[in-house]
C-alpha cells in the first residue's frame, strides 16, 4: 500500500494533468484498504477473506459544468485516458451555477492536527482467529446459549488523499480492529438472537475478546421468552445501542441538500430551541483515535470541534460549498468525499453530551414504559418527522426493568421527541456516534 505522501502525489498528479488537458479547475480523491476478516462458528474456522483496492477519482470544471469519473487502473496510460474522458464530458455536462471547489481562502494550511488514527497494523490470520474462537467461545459458554452464528474478527488498514488544483493536497492514513459475536439462545420457535462487537483504531484498545462474547450471549439469554405490549401512550427509553440513530435523524434533517431542497422537517428551526434546554450534540473531528476523526474536510476544509446543538438551541447547518453557495452562507468543513461523484455532508465522532442523573434515576418514575434495544425498519419521514419504526426490548415496570418484549411499534413526531428528550449520565465513546441512555415520554406504543 502506498504512504500518505505517495497517495499524495498520486492525487496530485492526475489533477495536474487534467488542468493541463483543458479543465479550468479540478480535485481528485485516491483511496486505499486492505483487509483481513476471519469468521468461526462452532468453534470451527469458517471463512478468511482478504481484500485490497486502490481507486482514484477525479472531477474536473469546465466553466461551470462539471463531471466525475474514476477508476482502479492507475497505470499512467490509465490516468491519461481517464482526463482526457473527464474533460470531455464536463464540457458537455449542464452547468450548475453552485458547483465548484471550495473556497480558496478557507482551505486548510500548514500541518495537519496529528490524531493517531493509525498503528503499525500487523496482525496475522491466525492471530484473528484467536480472537474470533475466544469471542464465540465465550458466548456459547453462557447458560441458555444454545447455537451460533458465529464470531468474527478483522483488521484493515487505509490511505486517503485529496488534492485540488487551487492549491490543497492532504493525505492520512488509518487502521482499524473488530470483534464480534452473534449466538441464539432457546430451542424452536421461541429462538432468540443478538450480538456484540467492538471497533477500535489500535488493536490495544480493544475490548478482551471474551468480555464481547459474553455480553453477546447475555444479551440473547435475556430476550428469551418476549412477551406482549398493550398499545398505549408511554415512556420509551432507547439504551444507547439504538439511541444514536436518533442522531442520524438530526443530522440527515440538517444536512444542506436537505435545507436547499426544502426536504427538511427542521427547515425553518435555524437558531430556535430544537431540544430541551439542557441537552448538547457536539461534533469532535480531532478526537484521538477515533472512528471517525479526520484532519480535514472532503474539499480540503480545517476541521475542528463544535456544538451542533448547544443547550437544545439549533446552531448550524451541515454545508459542503455548494449547498453553502446556494444558501449564502460559508461551509462548516463537514464535506465528505468518495472517489465517484461531487462531496456530500457527514459528521465526524458525532456524540449527545452527557445528562445530570444515572440510569435507574431516569426510569424510577415510570410506573409503565419500555426500554428499546432494537429498532427494525426504517419508518421515518424526513419532511415531515413522522417516526414509527418496529421495536423489541424489555417492560419497564415501578422504575425497574423487568421481562422481554417483542413485535411492537414505537410512534411520535421527531419535533416533538426532541424537544422531550432526557439523557442520563452514562455515556460512553465507543462507536462513530455515541449517545448516553434516552428517555422519550409521550410516544405512541401499539403492540402485536
Amino acid at each position: 500500500m502506498l504512504t500518505p505522501d505517495q497517495a499524495q502525489e498520486r492525487a496530485h498528479d492526475i489533477v495536474r494533468r487534467a488542468t493541463a488537458a483543458g479543465g479550468d479547475a479540478a480535485d481528485a480523491v485516491f483511496a486505499a484498504d486492505a483487509s483481513t476478516e476471519v469468521s468461526v462458528r462452532l468453534g470451527k474456522l469458517e471463512d478468511v477473506g482478504r481484500s485490497e483496492a486502490e481507486e482514484l477519482g477525479l472531477r474536473v470544471f469546465v466553466g461551470q459544468r462539471s463531471a466525475s469519473v474514476s477508476t482502479s487502473d492507475l497505470s499512467s496510460q490509465a490516468m491519461d485516458a481517464l482526463v482526457e474522458r473527464a474533460v470531455a464530458m464536463a464540457r458537455e455536462a449542464p452547468e450548475d451555477q453552485w458547483a465548484g471547489l471550495a473556497p480558496n481562502e478557507r482551505l486548510m494550511h500548514g500541518a495537519a492536527p496529528l490524531l493517531d488514527l493509525a498503528d503499525d497494523g500487523a496482525v496475522t490470520p491466525a492471530e484473528l482467529r484467536e480472537l474470533a474462537s475466544q469471542a464465540e467461545e465465550a458466548a456459547r459458554a453462557v447458560p441458555g446459549v444454545t447455537n451460533s452464528e458465529g464470531g468474527g474478527a478483522g483488521a484493515s488498514s487505509s490511505v486517503w488523499a485529496l488534492a485540488t488544483s487551487h492549491g490543497f493536497a492532504g493525505a492520512y492514513a488509518t487502521t482499524g480492529y473488530s470483534v464480534s459475536a452473534s449466538v441464539i439462545a432457546g430451542e424452536g420457535g421461541g429462538m432468540q438472537r443478538d450480538y456484540a462487537f467492538h471497533s477500535a483504531r489500535h488493536r490495544q484498545r480493544l475490548d478482551a475478546p471474551h468480555e464481547i462474547g459474553q455480553r453477546a450471549g447475555e444479551r440473547a439469554v435475556a430476550r428469551l421468552n418476549p412477551g406482549r405490549v398493550a398499545s398505549g401512550a408511554v415512556p420509551v427509553v432507547f439504551d444507547p445501542r439504538v439511541g444514536s440513530s436518533l442522531l442520524g435523524h438530526l443530522t440527515g434533517a440538517i444536512s444542506g441538500q436537505a435545507i436547499t431542497r426544502k426536504t427538511s422537517f427542521l427547515l425553518d428551526a435555524m437558531g430556535t430551541e430544537v431540544f430541551a434546554p439542557g441537552v448538547t450534540i457536539c461534533d469532535d473531528p480531532h478526537r484521538p483515535h477515533g472512528l471517525r476523526s479526520r484532519p480535514f474536510d472532503g474539499e480540503g476544509l480545517p476541521v475542528s470541534p463544535c456544538s451542533i446543538i448547544e443547550n437544545g438551541m439549533l446552531e448550524t447547518w451541515l454545508l459542503d460549498s455548494a449547498s453553502a453557495r446556494q444558501l449564502g452562507l460559508a461551509p462548516t468543513g463537514h464535506a465528505a468525499r468518495g472517489v465517484n461523484g461531487a462531496p456530500g455532508v457527514t459528521t465526524s465522532n458525532l456524540f449527545m453530551q452527557a445528562g445530570h442523573v444515572p440510569v435507574a434515576t431516569l426510569i424510577e418514575d415510570i410506573t409503565l414504559g419500555i426500554y428499546v434495544t432494537e429498532l427494525i425498519g426504517q419508518g421515518v419521514n424526513p419532511v415531515t418527522g413522522d417516526y414509527s419504526r418496529g421495536a423489541a426490548g424489555f417492560l419497564i415496570e415501578h422504575g425497574e426493568i423487568t421481562r422481554p418484549v417483542a413485535e411492537f411499534t414505537i410512534a411520535g413526531n421527531l419535533r416533538d421527541m426532541f424537544r422531550s428528550l432526557v439523557p442520563a449520565k452514562d455515556l460512553e465513546f465507543r462507536h462513530g456516534i455515541n449517545v448516553p441512555t434516552i428517555r422519550v415520554d409521550g410516544m405512541t406504543v401499539a403492540g402485536g
